[in-house]
Formats: structure tokens, C-alpha cells, sequence
């Protein structure tokens, strides 16, 4: 007669396809039962739809039916709780990252904002394919876990894939490389409720386990703000420097220069600022009209030394093509110049990761 104890001595023996520890340590395996010839059992994964499942559930099923050809089993998937996954993920940073040692990143370019609704994720989005039509070979990292859009703007939905080097960012029509954790959950809707620690967790991941291959350019879309996910990328990441993004009002401007010294203090060069939603151009005559006030770009610019990158209009066809996942075909020429700039004033020698 088949024991509990016997089945979780097997699974023992099943290793993750990714990371170097067995199922039962990761706390993978849950409820196991046996009655009759049946075994039941919950396989927690970290997300709920982690691409290898399939592969997992094979795994299991594989191994208890060695030992004995007649049972039956019955594996149940589940998603593993917040404090689970942070468990997981622990014991999965502290395993080998092929990607990491794969990956050749010339150029990591971080986009920050002090405050929400700037526009930071549309900058970003636009820097990623301005420099994609400049024949870069460009990557789009969203550290933004709690509010990933990253994906909706350039038409991404499908899970990632994996490989033995390790997780396969999505690519944009265009070529763009795209990581983000809005792939990863089972709807676009969910919301990502995570304390600090685990989005850390998740952020380290995205630049260890992902096999960005050889990028002229990666693009790390932050959170606003001066939070833990702001300082695990300028601590962990080797970072070129820093795009800050502000909009007209004095506010915006205050808040930005709070985000404009933390990359001081961590020693992160500031590329640039680049004002949003300067100006409307009436659609009749032509004329710049400042909605939101007058421009206080040169004087946050000045105030903070960094040159002003370029101020961009507030356009509805950039809102209609972010919605349709269309950002790829909005025409970048306002852009380019700020992307030439951007590269142009990128140092030679990069951050020094303190927890790499």
C-alpha cells in the first residue's frame, strides 16, 4: 500500500525545469491524499498561469505512477498565496540565471516621474520605438508591478515562453522585447496587491531570468515615485542613466525633483527631463494653446542641471493607439529627437549594483 510519506519521498525527486530545487522544497506540492488506488494532490504554482504547468502536472504524474502502474492521479493547480510566492521566489533568486550571464545589454535607460499620470509609461513606450525605427535593437523591462501598462500600449497578451536559458520576453510587430507582470497574470484586470519585498522579488527577476539576448537599449518603465521598486532597479540594475518625465503644473515639477534627487543620491546620471502634455495644437488653425498653464520646463530643468530633452503635446490619436495596443504606428518624429539625445548623452561606464 502506497503512503503519503512515500509519494512526497518521490516528488523529492522532481526537480523544477528552472530553478535548482525539488518541488516539495519550493512548497509546490499541497494536500496529497490517497484512497483506493487514487492519488490526489494540489500542484501551487507561483502564478496561475506559469507556461511550464503543463510540463509540471506531466512531471508529477510521471514519477507516482513509477511507483505503482495502476494508481490513478488526480493533480488540482492552485495559485500559491502572497506569502508563498514571496517564500518561492527567495529560493528561486538564490539559483543559478543562465539569462543573467547570457545577456549582453549595452545601454539601460530608466524612466522616472515623481508623480502618476505624467505620462511616464507613454514616454517610455515612444523612447522604446523611436529607437527600434532608429535601427536599435531595444527591450522594454515594466518595473511598474503594480500598474503595468506596458503591454496594452503595444497589443501584448500571450504569456511568455520559456527556455532552458530562461523566461522569453514577449515582441511587439516591431521588434520590441517586453517583459512585464500584466503577461503573466490570467487577466489584465487582476490586480497585483504585493508588499514591497515581493515586488522587489519580481523586478530582480525580470533582469536575472529573462533572456533579453544581445539590446542595444533597455527601457525600464518605473513606478512613480520614490518607492521599493524605484530603488531595487537603480540598486540592482547596472543603470546608464535616468529620463525623468514631468507635465506643466508646479506640482508635477516639485514632485519630480524629489525623484530627480533619489537618483542623485544612488548615483544614477540623469539623461534628461522631458515634459508631457505641454501644449494642444488646435486642430484648425494650428496655434499651441497651454491647457495646463504656462511651461515650467526650463525652470525645473534649470533648477535640477539637466538639460531639457523636448516638450510633447497632449495628443488624442497617441491616447486612441495606446488603447488599440497601436503605439508602434504613432508617428515619433516630435520623438526623435529626444531619443537621439537620450543616446547621446548616455556614459560609457554604468551604475554599480549594491545587490546585484
Amino acid at each position: 500500500m502506497i503512503t503519503d510519506k512515500q509519494i512526497l519521498d518521490a516528488l523529492r525527486g522532481v526537480m523544477h525545469p528552472e530553478i535548482k530545487h525539488n518541488l516539495v522544497e519550493l512548497g509546490m506540492i499541497k494536500d496529497v491524499s490517497i484512497q483506493d488506488e487514487k492519488v490526489s494532490l494540489t500542484l501551487a504554482l507561483p502564478f496561475a498561469e506559469v507556461p511550464i504547468k503543463d510540463d509540471l502536472v506531466r512531471m508529477v504524474k510521471g514519477v507516482i505512477t513509477k511507483l505503482d502502474a495502476n494508481l490513478q492521479v488526480e493533480v488540482n493547480l492552485t495559485e500559491m498565496s502572497q506569502k508563498e510566492r514571496a517564500a518561492f521566489m527567495g529560493m528561486a533568486e538564490g539559483g543559478p540565471k543562465p539569462a543573467q550571464s547570457a545577456n549582453k545589454i549595452t545601454h539601460v535607460v530608466a524612466v522616472l516621474s515623481g508623480k502618476g499620470g505624467v505620462g511616464k509609461s507613454s514616454v517610455a513606450a515612444l523612447l522604446a520605438v523611436a529607437l527600434r525605427r532608429q535601427g536599435k535593437r531595444v527591450g522594454v523591462l515594466d518595473a511598474d508591478i503594480t500598474g503595468p501598462s506596458i503591454p496594452k500600449m503595444f497589443g501584448l497578451h500571450e504569456p511568455p515562453l520559456m527556455s532552458p536559458t530562461g523566461i522569453l520576453p514577449a515582441e511587439t510587430p516591431g521588434g520590441i522585447k517586453v517583459m512585464s507582470i500584466n503577461l503573466l497574470l490570467p487577466s489584465e484586470d487582476e490586480a497585483v496587491i504585493w508588499r514591497g519585498p515581493l515586488i522587489s522579488s519580481a523586478i530582480k527577476q525580470f533582469w536575472n531570468e529573462v533572456f533579453w539576448g544581445e539590446l542595444d537599449c533597455l527601457i525600464v518603465d518605473l513606478p512613480p515615485g520614490t518607492s521599493d521598486a524605484s530603488l531595487t532597479v537603480m540598486q540592482s540594475i547596472p543603470l546608464s542613466g535616468v529620463v525623468l518625465v514631468t507635465s506643466p503644473q508646479d506640482l508635477a515639477g516639485m514632485v519630480v525633483r524629489k525623484a530627480a534627487r533619489m537618483a542623485q543620491h544612488m548615483g544614477a546620471p540623469i539623461l534628461g527631463l522631458v515634459e508631457n502634455m505641454s501644449y494642444v495644437t488646435c486642430p484648425k488653425c494650428g496655434e499651441k494653446i497651454e491647457i495646463f498653464g504656462p511651461s515650467r520646463a526650463f525652470h525645473t530643468a534649470l533648477r535640477l542641471n539637466v538639460p531639457l530633452l523636448g516638450q510633447l503635446p497632449l495628443d488624442p490619436e497617441l491616447s486612441r493607439r495606446c488603447d488599440a495596443g497601436e503605439v508602434e504606428d504613432y508617428p515619433t518624429e516630435v520623438f526623435e529627437p529626444i531619443a537621439k539625445q537620450v543616446m547621446e548623452r548616455v556614459p560609457v561606464r554604468k551604475t554599480t549594483p549594491i545587490f546585484p
